[in-house]
């Protein structure tokens, strides 16, 4: 493991700090770039979640996908996790915490938007950081893919009826330019781009030149994942500064459902005998969210300045240290497991 990896939570707090302190100095050159979007999907950050995942597309050997087959039962826990367990623990905290909890601390219409916006994180599975978690924790990278692939196609018929449930709006539109768009840009074309890599580079020395190549990606990936956040969070500096006391009261319930989701999923994985490299990351896409499609979903429908879109934004800033804390956590408990599924 290199310098990069081993202080890794120490770049990333230093991103953290350094993204807050570029946002509150250039806010120009933060707007400039946050309107390089399309269909709310922001294309710098498209790029740098690009340099992120393209050397795990690289990994992806589509001769052993196959395999995925023999032991489908970290697919069964990934599908069980999102989409009949998540969004409904969410929607129970949001109103645990807002209606009750923190009744006094907020007003009604705020609370109920604080609500709606957490509900929307909770029925957005994540897409694309998955695939840096999973590398993260060595997760089987031809199990991921499978893992993703199927959660984006039942995202494509569950979103909209899941959310509109839970919300008790009979009449949500999903922005499906900007689902289709992420998929798009953070799964299909890194994976075609990762295919065509690994196809050339087998015609060279095979594995050899593969290992070899993504040896030298290596700290690409983790200087894209440090980019991003510089980014995000100085996309959001001005709110994080104006705002603390109300990004505190919305972290507190996502915290505590991203790990207890973590907590349900990882023991139902030991619970089924799951190797490690297949739990890790079917807990992992559970507890994270595809945040773009839940901030473009709250703009949409409670507005660019709304409690909603504000709590989707929050989703995304507790995200990176949540998710790097859980990352740890799995890759010292390897033990707990058997062995890897080959």
């Amino acid at each position: 493991m290199g310098i990069f990896e081993r202080y890794l939570s120490v770049w990333v707090a230093l991103s953290i700090s350094l993204g807050v302190i570029l946002g509150l100095w250039q806010p120009e050159v933060f707007q400039t770039i946050a309107g390089f979007e399309v269909a709310h999907v922001n294309i710098v950050v498209a790029v740098f979640i690009w340099v992120m995942i393209y050397p795990m597309m690289v990994q992806i050997d589509f001769s052993a996908i196959k395999n995925v087959g023999k032991n489908p039962k970290g697919l069964l826990l990934t599908i069980v996790i999102n989409w009949l367990i998540k969004p409904f623990t969410m929607a129970g905290l949001g109103w645990l915490f807002f209606n009750i909890l923190f009744a006094d601390l907020v007003d009604p219409t705020s609370a109920q938007e604080y609500i709606a916006g957490m509900i929307l994180l909770g029925v957005a599975p994540c897409t694309a950081m998955v695939f840096v978690w999973s590398q993260l924790t060595k997760g089987d990278p031809n199990y991921t893919l499978v893992q993703v692939s199927v959660n984006d196609v039942i995202m494509i018929f569950a979103f909209a009826p899941i959310s509109a449930f839970l919300l008790g709006v009979s009449d949500i539109q999903v922005p499906w330019e900007t689902l289709l768009i992420s998929v798009a840009l953070y799964v299909l074309l890194p994976l075609i781009a990762g295919v065509l890599t690994r196809n050339m580079l087998n015609k060279g020395q095979g594995e050899h030149t593969v290992n070899q190549f993504l040896s030298s990606l290596k700290p690409w990936s983790v200087i894209g994942l440090l980019a991003t956040v510089v980014l995000l969070f100085g996309f959001q500096a001005n709110t994080i500064i104006s705002e603390p006391e109300t990004i505190a009261l919305i972290a507190i319930p996502l915290m505590i459902q991203t790990y207890g989701i973590f907590l349900i999923a990882y023991l139902a994985a030991k619970w089924m005998k799951l190797p490690h490299n297949i739990a890790a990351p079917a807990c992992l896409i559970g507890t994270s969210n595809f945040f773009e499609l839940a901030v473009a979903v709250a703009i949409s429908l409670f507005g660019l300045h709304s409690g909603a879109a504000l709590a989707t934004v929050v989703g995304v800033l507790v995200e990176v240290p949540v998710m790097l804390s859980l990352v740890y956590i799995i890759n010292h408990t390897q033990n707990w497991f058997g062995e890897n599924h080959g």
